[in-house]
């Protein structure tokens, strides 16, 4: 009995291959079975027209072929019933296996499909956080533009201070930043679905 899948695909192989020789044993028997039984019935018809007469203390003609021919005979029928059922088992069972195979086959191919999914889940947070982590460092250095710019022009916006017009600008920059940053990827996201 097979143990994992290579060793079931390694005997379904071998089943393969014991099915096509009995195959070929059993379409080169019968002809040859059915060639004796033809040959059978046709002596023993010949010997029915010969319409013997018993001589006494001696077997007829029909009796001694009777006595020698019938047993090869049933031994050819049974060959051929021991064939046809051998061929029947054999390819039961390498449907039975096969059917096998391919179910656990089904079972991998799921297994990795959920893993696929598991990693694009993944992926996806990942995604996400390097996104949030963008919008954060991109706000904190675009913020600074505004105080470097906002101190460099100091003397023109009293009473408003580097500081206040930097503090102001931080969650305008955030949401600006946010925005864009959906933009796109909805953008990416609509793109990717036309490929």
């Amino acid at each position: 009995s097979a143990r994992n899948p290579e060793d079931e695909r390694s005997v379904l192989a071998d089943l393969t291959t014991m099915a096509a020789e009995i195959e070929h044993s059993v379409a080169r028997t019968t002809f040859r079975f059915g060639a004796a039984r033809a040959y059978h019935s046709l002596v023993m018809q010949r010997i029915a027209e010969l319409r013997e007469q018993r001589i006494s203390g001696l077997p007829t003609f029909h009796e001694f072929m009777e006595r020698r021919l019938l047993p090869a005979m049933n031994t050819c029928v049974t060959m051929a019933r021991r064939q046809e059922d051998l061929s029947s088992r054999v390819a039961r069972n390498s449907q039975l296996l096969r059917t096998r195979v391919e179910v656990e086959l089904e079972r991998q191919n799921q297994e990795l499909l959920a893993q696929m999914n598991r990693r694009a889940k993944l992926q996806l947070h990942l995604q996400e956080t390097v996104e949030g982590l963008s919008v954060v460092a991109i706000t904190y250095y675009a913020s600074q533009l505004v105080q470097y710019l906002a101190k460099g022009v100091k003397h023109y916006i009293e009473p408003l201070t580097p500081e206040g017009i930097t503090a102001v600008a931080i969650p305008v920059i955030a949401a600006l930043v946010a925005i864009g940053t959906h933009r796109m990827r909805k953008h990416l996201a609509a793109a990717e679905g036309h490929s």
